[in-house]
Parts: C-alpha cells; structure tokens; sequence
C-alpha cells in the first residue's frame, strides 16, 4: 500500500530516517512490525515562531517493495544528422538547448567564447590574487557561463515556461544531488556545479554534439530574413561558417553582441534592470535573527539539524522596488568584471553553506526614464547607464579588482567607516563613501530601503555588516525581441534570442527552460 501524506515535525524529526518513520508510523496507525519505507518528495522550512517546523510530503509504502526510479533520457546520436544548429553561449540556456537538440535528433554545435572548466579556474585565481580580468575567461564568460559560479540556486518562479522538475532530473542525471527534487529551494553549491557542467558536456559530445571553446562570435551575414553565415574568432584567426539555426544564449554580460545586433541594424529594445550593492553580516547573525535566537549557544543548537539561514526583503521607496537578490547564506562575494576597468560584484556559496559569513545583493529597480541622460546611445541607453556605475566602483576603489566599501549602519548614515570588517571579497575592499559611487538617484533610495530592512529584521542594520560596491549584473539591460509562438527573432527567422542575455530569463532553470523551449521551436521554423 502506498500513502501520501503532508507532516508538520521538528527539524530533529525531519532529518533523522528512523525518527521520521516512527512518526509515519504513528500518523498512519502501524503496527510495530509493519514494514515500511519512507520517501520524502517535497520539503521546506517554516522559520516563522520561535518553534521551527518543516513541512513534508512523504509517500509512504507500507508492507510494499520500493524501488527508486531511474531517471533517463532518450538522447540521439546525431553525429551524422543533416539539421544542425549553432548556438553562441555554453551557459545553462545554451547547454539545455544543446541537450534539448539531442532529443529532437539535431546536431548542436556550442560556440563558447571562453575556457573549458579547468582552464578557467586559473584565470579565476589570477583575477582575485593579482586583480587581472581576461575579458574573454572570468566569473561570466567560459564553460557554464556565469551560472557554473553563481551559487547554484535554483528556485524559479516560472512554473509556466517549461517543465522544472524535466530540468532538475537532468541535473540530477549529471551529478547532482537528488536532494534538489525535495527542497523547496533547491541548491547545488558552486564547488560542485563545475563538475556537473563538465558532464553535460561530455553528455553532449558522446551523442555527437560539438562544443568549440576559445571562440567568439564577431559578426554574421544576413540574406533576406534569415542569418546565412557567422564569423567567429579563435587563436588561428577569423573563419565564416554557413549555418542553418542560430540559438543566440550569450548571457547577460555580452555587451559586444548587443553591440553587433545594434549596428547591424538588427532590432534591439533597452528595458527595465536593477542596481544595487551586496550586504554581507556574519552568517551568526542571520541565523540567529531568523531562527529567533536568544544567544550564539542557541544558534549552535538550531544549526545542528538546519542550513544556513537565508532572507528574502522588499520594500517601497517612492513607488520604486528595493529588494534582496541572490541571497547567498555562508557564502563570498566574488568579483565579476569581465572588463578591466569596472567592479562588479556577485555572491555564490558551496554545497555546505558553511563559510562565516551570508550576502545578499540589494538592488534599486530602474526604469527606462532613468537613463535620460545616455538617451544617444537608443536601445543601448540602459547599458551605457550600468557601465558608468561599474567604471565609477573601480575608480573610487583604488583602479584595482578592489571595491569600494562601508560599514552598513555608516553608509545609512552618511558616516565615512575610519575601518572595515572582515570580508569574503578576495581582492580586498576600500573605505569610501559608496553614495559617491552610487549617484543621486540609487544611493537614497538604497538608504531608504535599508532602513526599513532594519525594522523587517531586528539587528540586521549594524555596522558589524558591510556594504560592498557594485551589484550590477541582476540582468540584462537591453532585451532582443522575438516572436511570442515561434520564438524567433522578428527580422529574422532563423535566429532564436534565449536565455537571460535576450532577457527572457532570471537564473540556471528558467534560463535551462528557455534553452529547451528555443530548442523546440527550431523543428518549427
């Protein structure tokens, strides 16, 4: 007999198997010698008293074999198929649509501009030890894109666009912990996403894919309606290659494609972001304020059986959102500039959460009417916009990877911090007065939102947390428009936008669902 049934237990409860199936047994009325076996499907935590529960959905079988389903998938082999598609990016939209071809019997061909996984750690190392950006290898560009180093969380609210629990099996597929089909904010953890990549690209060369590292789209030829040819760059030099689809999955921080698109006369449309900074606290503080704590000893206690504690803020500052984004709980702040002469900083954390301390991007919301000033540039407006704030951070942090910094409560304050605390940004942060860098219009509104952040969260506004500069990168500034059936670009039939570089997605799953949806489309068109 198989039961479905939703608990209310203790953490204790919750992550202990015999103490688990005890409870099950007592919910559903078993006899002692009653064989049983639990399976948990869906988990999450409800912090909201002091007396933390979680709540599951267990199947239960009762006196009935089990036996764990084994996820597959039916990949081709398309070494020899005639439909082929290039797709620019080796992100989780390009990767997913490389995965999607597969199934449908169609030939992938990634182009990556940066480095295989093992030769984009050193360029990872040489930028937070010697403050070096390789434009074309850094946190943003190179095999997984900006995703293989952007915490691993994934949590989406678009149930809508495609099929999550298809996407969190093919990780699972490829490593993954089939821990991330239970939580209710799945995560896998920077230190095990590289690997993970590795495999899908293994996946997508054993079945006849091709995957070209090192190689950059520079420019395309069009006939008509559609893209004929694209001209790529790599160390030989530049090479034209005719092309039948064309998956457009280049991330958020291309600027040289929208760059391309826009002088090619190709339609592009700038639209809404955010910009902000990260807030890191001490991870003991969150936890302690989030599972109401009344001292470190208690706080131990509650770790034992729950993570790291995270939060999720909004508010309203004159009709303009002030929110969390991309709350990383015992995680670093990581430098993602993929130019030299601009900060740009990002958050992820390992599969532990164990690091002391927790960060959190808190962004302004901004509208088009907010780039007035950079009205020459047309669509590009917004971008030109986010590389003056990003230019602005490197030079008041010193012309290095180093960013510019402040206390938390100084920096609400209008208060210069004489010192910092410790902090997770490898490069090293300056103390200055980050409303400077931040300008009139993101600055008061980042103090307003804060200040009600402190009322939401008793303790969090302090001057042990520090404010670092800038969190820019939330997402694209520019959208590339296409069909809402067919997906295609309007002026051109044979070229998809995708992911979260065409501003149709917000994270590894809904930019991985993107990927497969793109994918699809191409056996209708």
């Amino acid at each position: 007999m198989q039961t479905k049934l939703q608990l209310k237990v203790s953490p204790q409860i919750a992550f202990n198997e015999q103490q688990l199936k005890d409870e099950v047994k007592q919910q559903l009325q078993l006899k002692e010698d009653s064989k049983l076996f639990v399976k948990v499907l869906k988990r999450s935590i409800d912090a909201r008293s002091r007396s933390i529960e979680i709540n599951l959905t267990v199947l239960a079988f009762v006196d009935e074999e089990f036996t764990e389903e084994k996820i597959a998938f039916n990949y081709l082999d398309v070494s020899s198929a005639k439909e082929t598609c290039h797709i620019i990016g080796g992100g989780p939209a390009g990767l997913f649509a490389a995965l999607r071809c597969l199934e449908l019997g169609i030939k992938p061909i990634i182009i990556e501009r940066g480095k295989n996984i093992k030769d984009r750690r050193r360029d990872l190392a040489i930028i937070n030890k010697d403050q070096i950006v390789n434009p074309e290898s850094n946190y943003c560009f190179g095999e997984g894109g900006a995703g293989t180093y952007s915490d691993g969380k994934l949590y989406t609210r678009s149930n809508k666009r495609g099929d999550i629990d298809k996407i969190l099996k093919t990780l699972v597929y490829h490593g993954a912990s089939d821990e991330i089909l239970v939580d209710a904010h799945p995560h896998i953890g920077t230190n095990k996403l590289p690997q993970l990549i590795e495999k899908i690209r293994e996946t997508i060369l054993k079945f006849g894919g091709e995957v070209k590292f090192n190689t950059k789209l520079i420019d395309f030829k069009i006939k008509g309606d559609v893209i004929t040819s694209i001209v790529t760059l790599n160390e030989t030099g530049e090479s034209e290659t005719p092309i039948q689809k064309l998956i457009l999955a280049t991330g958020h921080s291309a600027r040289d494609i929208y760059e391309l698109l826009n002088k090619k006369n190709v339609l592009v449309e700038a639209k809404p972001f955010a910009i902000g900074i990260r807030v890191e606290h001490p991870q003991t503080l969150i936890d302690k304020i989030q599972y109401h704590c009344g001292n470190l000893e208690e706080v131990v206690a509650k770790r034992e059986y729950l993570p790291a504690a995270s939060y999720s803020l909004v508010h309203q500052v004159k009709g303009r959102g002030v929110y969390s984004f991309c709350m990383c709980p015992g995680g670093i702040i990581a430098p993602c500039a993929t130019n030299q002469q601009e900060i740009v900083t990002n958050g992820w954390s390992p599969s532990k959460r164990n690091n002391p301390f927790a960060n959190s991007g808190i962004v302004v919301g901004l509208e088009l009417s907010d780039f007035e000033a950079f009205k020459d540039f047309g669509p590009l407006a917004g971008l030109e916009f986010q590389k003056q704030i990003e230019k602005s951070a490197w030079s008041f942090g010193g012309k290095t990877q180093t960013a510019p910094a402040q206390r938390l409560q100084d920096f609400v304050n209008g208060k210069f911090s004489s010192s910092l605390p410790d902090c997770s940004y490898q490069p090293g942060v300056k103390s200055v007065d980050l409303q400077q860098v931040l300008g009139k219009l993101i600055g008061p509104t980042l103090k307003e939102g804060l200040k009600a952040f402190g009322g939401k969260m008793r303790g969090y506004m302090t001057n042990e947390a520090i404010v670092v500069g800038v969190e820019s990168r939330t997402s694209t500034p520019v959208r590339i428009p296409r069909d809402k059936e067919l997906l295609c670009h309007p002026q051109l039939k044979n070229l998809f936008p995708c992911g979260e570089g065409a501003g149709y997605a917000g994270g590894i799953v809904s930019a991985a669902m993107d990927g497969e949806r793109c994918a699809a489309m191409i056996m209708s068109n």
